[in-house]
Order: C-alpha cells, then sequence, then structure tokens
C-alpha cells in the first residue's frame, strides 16, 4: 500500500490531512479545490494538485520553515475524491465511482450494477480528456463479455465517463 501512496498524485476534489508534529492548531483535513490548491494556516494557498503526498510535505514544510523551523509535517490522502470515472445513461446506477484500485470498463460497469434491458450494448463510449482534447473510444460490451476484443477492455483514467446509450426500439 505505501508504495501506491507514494506514487498517487494529489487530484483536485480529493480530501486530505496535514498535520504539523506539535502544532495540533494547525491540523486539517482539506478538500482540493479545483484548480488544486488548498489553504493552509500561516501560508494561505498552497499548490499540491498534481503532487504526490511526500512532495507536497516538502512543499508546506519549506512554506513554514520561517515561522515553524524543522517543522515535521505529513500529508496523507483521506478520500481521493478526484479520483473518479462517471457512469451515465442504461446502466443500473447511474453516477461517480471513486476508484480506489485500477478499474477497467467492464469492473466500473459491474459495479454500476450493470446494464439495464434497454441499453444498447454495442455502441456505448468512454469520453476521455487527452492533450486537452475529448476523445471518444468505442466499446462493444457483447463482444467482451463473449471473450472476444478483450483489448478493448482499458483501464480507466480519472475523469473518463462511460455513456451506455439506449437501444433504439425500431430497427430500419
Amino acid at each position: 500500500a505505501s508504495a501506491v501512496n507514494a506514487s498517487y498524485a494529489i487530484r483536485p476534489g480529493d480530501l486530505v490531512q496535514i498535520t504539523v508534529w506539535k502544532e495540533e492548531e494547525m491540523d486539517r483535513e482539506l478538500l482540493v479545490l479545483p484548480d488544486g490548491t488548498v489553504d493552509f494556516p500561516l501560508v494561505g494557498s498552497l499548490p499540491i494538485g498534481g503532487l504526490t503526498p511526500a512532495k507536497a510535505q516538502d512543499v508546506i514544510k519549506a512554506k513554514l520553515k520561517d515561522m515553524i523551523p524543522a517543522a515535521s509535517v505529513t500529508v496523507v490522502v483521506r478520500e481521493p475524491r478526484g479520483n473518479s470515472v462517471s457512469v451515465l445513461g442504461q446502466v443500473t446506477r447511474p453516477g461517480d465511482i471513486i476508484m480506489t484500485r485500477s478499474l477497467s470498463v467492464m469492473q466500473a460497469l459491474s459495479q454500476a450494477g450493470g446494464l439495464t434491458t434497454y441499453a444498447d450494448d454495442n455502441d456505448i463510449v468512454i469520453l476521455r480528456k487527452v492533450d486537452g482534447k475529448e476523445v471518444s473510444i468505442p466499446f462493444d460490451y457483447s463482444d467482451v463479455s463473449a471473450g472476444q476484443q478483450l483489448e478493448t477492455n482499458i483501464a480507466l483514467e480519472p475523469g473518463d465517463v462511460i455513456v451506455v446509450p439506449s437501444a433504439s426500439l425500431f430497427s430500419l
């Protein structure tokens, strides 16, 4: 678990706990804002989005050094709320899924309760931002569930949106 925590990059929406040893009045649980910052006593706004908890500790320690020399700072991600994907459309439980581990498309659909009877399982798409542009990645549920095209059961990234459309009632 510590190897995972060491490489985890703090994201907007995450809930972090910051403690300064022997300075209990400074201990805070803070929500990382959309711009990747948190407001911390004595130093104000700190950019910690994209940093590992260890790097965030170093940033805070450096900002505090004039007021609290040799401060011992700890940063812990309490809830990785910013590490989520969204599932919408024809699934039993649409909404956000917080990824506490790596998730594939099939695993996310399972966590969303599976497809409804009205789902078009051949036209599912994953929307993802790549280099600032939205891309659409096709996913054929029926192929993957039959053991075919397994390479399309990709690992999801934070911010991905899985769209499960409704099947057409009428075929032309």
